[in-house]
């Protein structure tokens, strides 16, 4: 069967998109990519937190987001869950040395952010103001 550009263009595109899926890189790099992640670890970057604590620090996150978020950071090796037993019992996360070794990445990137705010918002609006005049 002969394919056309086009469709030799969607198979290698499709191919390169799975391998994607696969590679353990680009696994890791959508888990720190994730808005919840980055809040949640720079909440604990302070210091252990309970639950309730967390929640409060990482605002707007549902009780589900958050916890499906500290499992997740709990399985990639990035936070421990200490569980106390006291009535009741008394669960603490903290980043482990994996997670702490993020921190400072995690805070160059949002200084960065900080100090480009406003050229981006700047960046943002000239964009617009062409789209509207390309429509």
């Amino acid at each position: 069967m002969t394919l056309t550009a086009d469709q030799r263009r969607a198979a290698a595109r499709d191919t390169y998109n799975a391998n994607l899926l696969e590679c353990p890189g680009h696994q890791v790099l959508a888990t720190l990519s994730d808005k919840w992640v980055t809040l949640v670890l720079a909440a604990l970057g302070d210091g252990p937190l309970r639950h309730t604590e967390l929640a409060r620090t990482v605002a707007g996150a549902t009780q589900k987001m958050l916890t499906q978020t500290l499992r997740k950071l709990e399985r990639e090796g990035m936070l421990d869950r200490t569980i106390e037993t006291s009535v009741p019992p008394k669960v603490t996360y903290s980043l482990t040395p994996l997670g702490m070794s993020l921190l400072p990445v995690q805070r160059a990137i949002k200084d960065w952010a900080e100090r480009h705010v406003a050229e981006i918002e700047r960046a943002r609006a000239r964009y617009d103001e062409n789209a509207a005049d390309r429509a």
